[in-house]
């Protein structure tokens, strides 16, 4: 269906396996490769009731991906290392631009050679109080590149039938293996498992968000969100440093 391909986002969907990640690897749930001296981040929420009350809980590495081994569109420029973190803990009502029911999270874009040089420190113990589907298993991956397309419903009406039928075609069962794909994944476009598509926008500049990266449930991490949903990532194109904006599904 060659009418589809100005709508194809590039993706990286990524393979888990559990491993010993170093520092300096590309991981899931491993080490991070951190400045000396910089502090480490905790989480912004603060309750009265709860185990935030003793004071903010440190967050723990969950993702750090180097461009080396997952290139594509989303590497903005001068950083070639992305550095996800999050609180291990559910949270209610969470801050502005993240999502409730899930931890919070915080994005580190860096240049690795400048890292490096700095040197690096090692993280500190998880809090005393966490939730045991929010600490990751050190894992690695390998990497599919792919192409990959937004529901039917994000196209135009024109094209609407000839994918429904594609997708029928494709697998008799039901299954839409075409659009959406789901998992651990860079770029792409959003599943949309629990609603109909929408488009987010930048809170500074109003320009319209894309998917950065999605959080999948995961027996391999042994990480569960929201109930086996996906914890999705999306930030500004026109400026890496804009808020982002973290979305359940």
């Amino acid at each position: 269906m060659p009418e589809l391909a100005p709508h194809g986002r590039a993706a990286a969907r990524l393979w888990l396996e559990p491993g010993a990640p170093g520092p300096a690897d590309s991981s899931i749930g491993g080490p991070l490769l951190w400045p000396a001296g910089e502090p480490w981040p905790v989480c912004p929420v603060e309750e009265e009731d709860g185990p935030h009350e003793n004071g903010p809980l440190v967050m723990v590495p969950l993702a750090q991906l180097h461009a080396r081994d997952v290139p594509g569109p989303w590497w903005p420029a001068g950083a070639d290392l992305l550095q996800v973190l999050w609180c291990p803990v559910e949270h209610w009502e969470a801050p502005v631009g993240q999502a409730d029911l899930c931890p919070v999270v915080e994005l580190r874009w860096r240049d690795a050679a400048e890292l490096s040089a700095a040197g690096t420190a090692l993280p500190p113990e998880p809090p005393e109080y966490y939730e045991d589907e929010f600490l990751p298993e050190p894992c690695v991956f390998s990497v599919e590149h792919l192409t990959d397309f937004p529901y039917r419903e994000e196209l135009p009406p024109e094209l609407q039938p000839a994918l429904r039928q594609l997708v029928k075609d494709t697998d008799p069962g039901g299954k839409d293996v075409i659009t959406r794909v789901a998992g651990w994944k860079l770029g792409g476009w959003p599943t949309w498992h629990l609603n109909h598509p929408s488009t987010l926008s930048c809170e500074r500049c109003g320009t319209p968000m894309t998917l950065l990266f999605t959080i999948a449930s995961d027996d391999t991490a042994g990480i569960v969100v929201g109930r086996w949903g996906e914890l999705r990532i999306f930030t500004c194109p026109a400026d890496h440093t804009h808020p982002f904006t973290a979305n359940l599904h």
